[in-house]
């Protein structure tokens, strides 16, 4: 099984519950979670371009928003199905346009999670 690099903002009140369901999921613990929020991070992109999108890495190849969440999902065992049915490219589109929706609101959403 390949090894699943993700990153994330560690300090989005969002972003955190998030990750902290994830870690609980990844029973085989195969995901590296790495927090950029702090600004000493290492960051293989951008930093500003990586807090604004979610990134992970698989294989190697560093993946942005639907497809990083899938790759991400195909590491824990319970959320696997979802990530191989997102190896669809029409799939990952329609998973795309609503990432991308989601992130209009994610502003609004961290306010509320404050």
């Amino acid at each position: 099984m390949a090894k699943v690099i993700v990153w994330y903002d560690g300090a989005c009140p969002l972003c955190i519950r998030e990750i902290a369901l994830m870690r609980r999921l990844d029973t085989r613990r195969s995901i590296d979670f790495l927090d950029i929020a702090p600004a000493d991070a290492v960051c293989p992109l951008d930093r500003e371009l990586m807090l604004a999108r979610f990134h992970a890495s698989e294989d190697g190849v560093i993946l942005s928003g639907a497809a990083a969440f899938a790759a991400m999902w195909r590491a824990i065992p319970l959320l696997k199905p979802l990530g191989l049915i997102a190896r669809n490219h029409l799939v990952l589109k329609l998973l795309e346009r609503l990432y991308n929706r989601f992130l209009i609101i994610r502003p609004r959403l961290q306010k509320l999670l404050d």
